[in-house]
């Protein structure tokens, strides 16, 4: 009998890549004609993995949200990835925004996946936790595209990655 067939499902960022785009939107907003002279700003803490962005008012700073979005979906990031937290009130009338870049999945988002896997009743296919993933198994290539196309379809909020297909 041959070896069952497997992925994992994961949640990863490729940080070098969020870097890479925010450099692109930091220096798009010093040079951009409407934006340069508005006074945003945009930060990128690498160590606690957030933006933070300082904006005149709500719609410039949607505006650089929207830079530094496309620069993230260039680079294959989903913007899933980034939670944005309500504009806050800052000094001198600026309002300020900070999105958290998320990786990794959570513990009981592991386990609704894992329960809605097995709610669908494939057939053989096999599903173990392994701290912040999930490897699916099966003895056909053909039961794990259908989990992966079920997965796809189910919109889970947090950007999903299928990894170690074999």
């Amino acid at each position: 009998m041959g070896k069952d067939a497997s992925f994992d499902i994961v949640s990863e960022v490729d940080y070098q890549e969020v870097d890479n785009a925010f450099q692109q939107a930091a220096k798009e907003l010093k040079q951009r004609y409407d934006l340069k002279d508005s006074g945003a700003t945009l930060d990128y803490d690498k160590a606690k993995k957030e933006f933070t962005l300082t904006a005149p008012s709500d719609f410039i700073g949607g505006q650089v949200k929207d830079v530094l979005n496309s620069k993230l979906i260039r680079r294959d990031i989903d913007l899933k990835a980034v939670n944005w937290s309500d504009p806050v009130a800052a000094s001198l009338g600026n309002v300020r925004f900070t999105g958290t870049i998320i990786s990794g999945i959570e513990e009981n988002m592991i386990k609704k996946l894992n329960k809605d896997i097995k709610a669908q009743k494939f057939k053989k296919v096999k599903t173990v936790i392994e701290g912040d993933k999930i490897r699916v198994s099966s003895p056909s290539r053909d039961d794990l595209q259908t989990v992966i196309t079920f997965i796809k379809e189910a919109d889970y909020d947090i950007p999903l990655q299928f990894v170690n297909y074999r």
